[in-house]
């Protein structure tokens, strides 16, 4: 997507996809009067090791200016969400998460667990293998999906049953986003798996987390 917008002569995307800051509209949100989800960094990563400290400080400074928004930060950089945990104010408004998509990552969890966040929640997407490690302990809310695009690697939906199971029995929001490509050529579904139509009615979880009072 970035090669292509960068093909395009898109000027935020110059630089393709190599990791580059916009200063210019880190305050677009607050002109955003209409309350508004917002994922943060869609095509990167707040935390990547480029990113410096007093922009990300600056970021999330935004966020809690505008506090009208819900803000929605994903990871896959555990152990620098670990070090600036406790450095940075986590406004009410910021929820945080860490992307897990096997056994081998689930140790991402813990550093998320030190997050002070409102709202603390896991992308397993996709998800390629099943976690049994999982602790799920201090966790508001389970994403699931499997993987799209060209050579996708499949689902399994016992997987997503047992994430299910444990996510309910714990009390955690779950919410089943789509099964993937593989599913979806299974099923003669031309997207990426998200029709719950064709889902097993036990799949069809799409779950919000309650904001703690």
């Amino acid at each position: 997507m970035a090669k292509r917008l960068q093909a395009m002569g898109q000027p935020r995307y110059a630089n393709g996809f190599a990791v580059t800051l916009h200063e210019d509209i880190l305050t677009l949100p607050l002109t955003w009067k209409r309350p508004t989800r917002i994922f943060v960094n869609s095509m990167s990563d707040l935390l990547h090791s480029r990113v410096p400290d007093a922009f990300i400080v600056r970021a999330v400074e935004v966020m809690r200016e505008a506090s009208w928004h819900k803000f929605q930060i994903l990871t896959k950089r555990a152990g620098r969400l670990r070090r600036l945990s406790t450095t940075l104010s986590w406004p009410r408004n910021v929820w945080v998460g860490v992307s897990i998509e096997s056994d081998r990552f689930v140790g991402r969890a813990d550093a998320l667990r030190m997050v002070p966040a409102a709202v603390r929640f896991l992308s397993c997407e996709p998800l390629l293998f099943p976690l049994p490690s999982l602790d799920l302990s201090g966790i508001s809310w389970v994403i699931v999906g499997g993987e799209s695009g060209p050579g996708a690697r499949p689902m399994e939906a016992a997987w997503v049953r047992d994430l299910i199971r444990r996510c309910h029995e714990q009390d955690v929001a779950v919410f089943v986003k789509q099964m993937g490509t593989v599913w979806a050529k299974a099923h003669g579904e031309r997207s990426k798996g998200g029709d719950m139509a064709t889902w097993d009615a036990d799949l069809r979880v799409r779950e919000y987390p309650a904001m703690p009072t």
